[in-house]
């Protein structure tokens, strides 16, 4: 019905189709109760739980990599490898929940559920430092570092399993669900969706600004067993913020497995291989919407053609009194077809986000080891920011670039480009990725510089870590800039990039598919981590990531991430290239040459 880039004259040919769907969505039917969307008016409901979530979840995971190595006296590689398969575990299980949701549960059952599991999870985490018997004694106790207990890790790795649950129903479903809640049929609400993704983001950004400040401050100066047990208390609270709500949120009920749907288009072109496409004018491809379907009508595409072939009706497929396939496995629609095509041809951008978000994982993870290892004070002063505090940075430069750019930026670009989004999304992903680079090349830098200052100007000596450099752990702040303009631009787009361009009735999905990218570069960065450690381990030169950087060449490894990333971002122009917008009709020059294959009988598929 609506479809990205629909231009206005093509809008107002299907105005009349817009009030009947606007009346049944509205008004309701005698099976169907009335849909009475809020919008803005459950926001304080929703973003606040989502506040207070962040705040809690936030608050553990960020300085988590601190808390392994100091309280459970773990080693940096070790450590770092424990966060990047957890965090890739988390993200990956996000498909999992979407699927439940969608299939099986409804994205307000599944939020309900997880947001209890990570408040347990939490409360499990704060119990390892409050209890003295469920962590290692401190190094500073003992002579040697005495590593945790199997039954220390274990209890630990239970607190994890229980926010890997949470995140697997949250990660996927809280933005879909707030998006729910605006009417898709209306301008308004078509809009207040828009500036949901925005502000949603900025919010996350304002929580995460304060769980790397507050929160990790009084974990790395007061008490672990304080500093943990706040975000515990903060997602207690924001689970029972969220249930205030629950008379008032639309709730969308799962439609089914939309998987399956998927797989029968696969299984039926591969069944119907052999057919030729040419022997069959598109017209007589077999076109059927279900009428309660929620998903929009697409139009044709000339891109995965072969997929066209489980929508020939041959002899032996029927049909049922309503106009749908007797047998789905024999016989798929052209609207199954365009859906399983929207799908395909968004993975190849998906590819690139893995790449792009190994750049963040090393703002996120090895900045820690170089804040510590840095001079941290304020000035003249003796307050010291916190290692994994600098990470605020990052989210400073999200949380001023966002509102900026929805209020000022876009309305500018708006009038140069003549477009409602100013720059198409895949505009503005591709320049995420080019700040990406920067960010990595500049990381370089620094780091050279910090190395060279700890060799020959040393403040001190930092407990496991090595001689702390005279560098100011303010030079850190460009690169991590820099990373959050990239945020700012592919993290944001890429999240309305899959809630627009999947079938309605797969949107959680599309939010596991943005946190599967994460959980790809989390493995990622785990082997390259890896893989660099034991290469270079036995090298000439000696190992460019040993526990203590300053006889290391951390440079050189965030040089290879730039080459890296300048190759990515070659292929995701590529891609973008040749990536067609779900919703938009085939060109002319397409549906003739179409039209022409179709007529040559002689000339097979």
């Amino acid at each position: 019905m609506h479809h990205i880039g629909e231009s206005r004259t093509s809008r107002e040919a299907v105005d009349n189709e817009e009030e009947i769907l606007l009346k049944n969505e509205n008004s309701g039917t005698d099976d169907e109760p009335k849909i009475n969307y809020r919008g803005w008016k459950v926001m304080p409901f929703i973003i606040g739980n989502e506040i207070f979530e962040k705040l809690g979840a936030i608050g553990t995971l960020s300085n988590l990599l601190v808390y392994l190595t100091t309280v459970f006296n773990l080693e940096n590689i070790t450590a770092t490898n424990i966060i990047n398969i957890f965090n890739g575990s988390t993200n990956f299980a996000t498909i999992i929940g979407a699927f439940c949701s969608d299939t099986y549960f409804g994205r307000y059952k599944t939020l309900g559920f997880c947001t209890v599991a990570s408040f347990l999870g939490l409360l499990v985490i704060q119990l390892t430092a409050a209890i003295e018997k469920l962590h290692p004694p401190h190094c500073e106790e003992n002579t040697t570092c005495k590593g945790p207990t199997e039954g220390q890790m274990t209890f630990l790795k239970t607190g994890l399993g229980l926010l890997l649950i949470g995140a697997a129903g949250i990660r996927p479903c809280n933005l879909a669900f707030g998006a729910d809640q605006f009417n898709p049929n209306t301008d308004s609400g078509k809009k207040g969706i828009n500036s949901f993704f925005n502000w949603y983001f900025f919010t996350f950004t304002i929580a995460q600004m304060i769980s790397l400040t507050i929160i990790v401050y009084i974990q790395s100066n007061v008490s672990w067993g304080v500093g943990l047990g706040i975000p515990a208390a903060l997602m207690l609270l924001s689970s029972v913020i969220f249930f205030l709500g629950s008379n008032m949120y639309v709730k969308v009920k799962p439609s089914g497995s939309p998987l399956t749907s998927i797989v029968q288009v696969i299984v039926v072109a591969a069944k119907k291989r052999k057919l030729k496409l040419s022997e069959y004018l598109y017209p007589s491809l077999f076109n059927y919407l279900p009428p309660k379907s929620v998903n929009s009508k697409l139009p044709y595409t000339y891109q995965f053609r072969f997929l066209d072939k489980a929508a020939i009706m041959t002899p032996q497929d029927q049909l049922n009194p309503n106009g749908s396939a007797a047998d789905p496995w024999s016989l798929c629609s052209m609207q199954q077809v365009e859906e399983v095509k929207c799908l395909l041809r968004v993975l190849p951008i998906w590819v690139s986000s893995i790449l792009y978000f190994v750049v963040i994982v090393q703002q996120h993870t090895v900045v820690v080891f170089q804040a510590l290892i840095s001079d941290r004070r304020i000035g003249s002063s003796n307050f010291m920011i916190p290692a994994a505090s600098y990470y605020v940075f990052l989210m400073i430069t999200v949380a001023i670039w966002l509102p900026l750019y929805d209020r000022k930026v876009m309305p500018l670009l708006q009038k140069l480009t003549r477009r409602e989004s100013g720059i198409t999304l895949l505009q503005r992903m591709g320049t995420g990725i080019f700040f990406s680079i920067i960010s990595m090349l500049v990381s370089a830098k620094v780091e050279r510089h910090r190395r060279n200052l700890a060799l020959t100007e040393p403040l001190g000596i930092e407990t496991r870590k090595g001689v702390i450099s005279s560098m100011s752990g303010m030079w850190l702040i460009p690169q991590l800039a820099l990373a959050g303009l990239a945020e700012a631009f592919m993290s944001v787009a890429q999240v309305e990039f899959y809630y627009k361009q999947f079938p309605e009735n797969m949107r959680s999905m599309a939010g596991s598919l943005y946190y599967c990218g994460h959980a790809g570069s989390s493995y990622l960065s785990t082997l390259l981590i890896s893989t660099v450690h034991q290469i270079t381990a036995r090298s000439a030169t000696g190992n460019w990531l040993p526990e203590d950087l300053n006889k290391g060449r951390l440079d050189n490894f965030y040089c290879i991430i730039a080459a890296i990333e300048v190759v990515n971002l070659g292929y995701f122009l590529i891609c973008s290239q040749w990536y067609r917008y779900k919703g938009t009709d085939s060109s002319s020059t397409e549906l003739e040459k179409l039209t022409q294959q179709s007529e040559r009988t002689a000339n097979g598929v």
